[in-house]
């Protein structure tokens, strides 16, 4: 692992609770993972780490409601419990023992895959010939997953927008780049910035989050 990547530091101020004050801390490369509450999915970004606890960087309000998890888009998933917030930033404990090299060298490492959302919400589908309605069923700042009666060929430009555009907008550019039955992948022409997939997520999810 890269020198570079992690950087220990001193524990005088602390990620959560007393008990933390006595771990060591580590540094780690701003790393996008999913916060998993009882309210939804949500986009947020690791701080720092300790065997206790762990700190993190959310776009909106932190997100509440047990249990509470977090996603590193390597697999690894990991119990936590609340412990403090101020804006948009927030502690938490781990509920179990952790591992912080494995999750230092999981969070250090480039991802196989993005980050995506469980996020499910109606869409149109247009092309210069037809108009289809349809459902997304997971989200990435790349790209979506979504279910549909229309036909669409491999590498075909379709235009997605949110049918309720109104309340949760979202419209892009994608180029379909597979098909099983009635469900496509498609890849954005533009990335989503991951504040804009951030608060998209929230707003569909939980609006009150936004302020």
């Amino acid at each position: 692992m890269e020198k570079a990547a992690i950087k220990a530091v001193e524990a005088s101020d602390p990620v959560v609770g007393a008990e933390a004050r006595a771990a060591p801390r580590f540094n780690l490369l701003i790393r996008a993972a999913k916060l998993v509450t009882s309210q939804g999915e949500f986009v947020c970004v690791v701080r720092d780490i300790s065997e206790t606890g762990v700190a993190m960087r959310l776009f909106h309000a932190v997100p509440t409601g047990d249990p509470v998890e977090l996603h590193m888009p390597g697999g690894g998933v990991y119990e936590l419990r609340a412990v403090w917030d101020r804006e948009n930033e927030a502690g938490f404990e781990f509920v179990k023992t952790v591992d912080v090299q494995k999750f230092i060298t999981e969070a250090c490492e480039f991802p196989k895959r993005g980050l995506r959302l469980g996020l499910c919400f109606p869409i149109t589908i247009k092309t210069l010939t037809q108009s289809s309605e349809g459902t997304v069923e997971n989200l990435s700042q790349q790209g979506a997953r979504f279910e549909c009666d229309g036909l669409f060929a491999i590498d075909q430009t379709v235009r997605i927008a949110s049918a309720e555009s109104d309340l949760v907008p979202l419209e892009v550019r994608a180029k379909v780049r597979w098909r099983r039955g009635n469900q496509y992948g498609v890849v954005f022409d533009d990335t989503l910035t991951l504040a804009d997939f951030a608060r998209f997520a929230a707003r569909l999810q939980c609006p009150r989050l936004l302020g």
